[in-house]
């Protein structure tokens, strides 16, 4: 956590100068890029730390012969369900309503009903969403890619003047 506190005072002042609606567009293009790396990380079944999932149990009754070749996760992180929105305060990446039970039971391995007749079953934890150095590197790049295009208007107003 004390890399996330010297990362936040580093930039606290760039960011201040910052008009809002700067700072919301920028908030919202730190979303977008966030979420694809998130999905993407999704897509390789990894978490955050770099570890595998875990796998899926099997499952003894089924109607049909064979094992479930659909990777884990696949609609879940599409942009209909994951969704990036910014403010002038913050970028948030978050699952819709309607998946976030069960993005929250995978996330912090919680019992869950697989159906609604089902009996409650543990799920193992599979953190979908969080922040790796790279997130980082990509928080600090759209930062400095914004720092660079304002910083020709104040030069120039500077020269003005």
């Amino acid at each position: 956590m004390s890399e996330l506190t010297a990362f936040d005072n580093r930039i606290d002042a760039l960011i201040a100068a910052l008009s809002p609606q700067r700072r919301k567009a920028l908030a919202t293009e730190i979303a977008k890029r966030l979420r694809k790396h998130q999905q993407q990380r999704i897509k390789r079944q990894v978490t955050p730390e770099g570890k595998p999932f875990t796998p899926r149990q099997d499952q003894i009754l089924r109607s049909k012969k064979g094992r479930l070749k659909r990777e884990m996760f696949s609609k879940l992180r599409t942009a209909k369900y994951m969704k990036a929105k910014g403010s002038n305060n913050d970028a948030v990446v978050e699952f819709t309503s309607r998946v976030k039970r069960m993005a929250e039971v995978h996330q912090y391995g919680l019992r869950d009903r697989p159906n609604v007749w089902a009996k409650e079953a543990p799920y193992p934890s599979r953190p979908l969403l969080g922040l790796d150095a790279e997130d980082l590197k990509i928080v600090e790049d759209e930062l400095l890619n914004v720092l660079a295009q304002a910083r020709p208007e104040t030069t120039a107003a500077k020269s003005q003047t």
